[in-house]
């Protein structure tokens, strides 16, 4: 998996935790990745839950499975080009 950016728009569900399976999947817009250490292959992210019209309406912290995440937009820099 690629690094993860703030900025960058995450679709968390359930190949991430059995707590995001079904209609308690989310999209998250990535705030940090916590630094603590964690279970191997698991980590501590804040963001913003975004509604279906891309409002942010919650701030979260979730503990989720690193290769579960998927990235729906990566962050892009100042010259339009997307960060890798």
């Amino acid at each position: 998996m690629t690094k993860l950016k703030p900025g960058d728009l995450l679709l968390i569900g359930a190949a991430c935790s059995v707590q995001f399976s079904g209609d308690r999947a989310l999209r998250l817009r990535l705030v940090s990745v916590d630094a603590r250490p964690t279970y191997e292959g698991w980590v501590w992210l804040t963001g913003y839950v975004l509604s279906d019209k891309g409002l942010a309406v919650d701030k979260r912290e979730v503990y989720v499975r690193r290769d579960g995440l998927r990235v729906l937009r990566a962050t892009t820099r100042p010259d339009g080009r997307v960060r890798t």
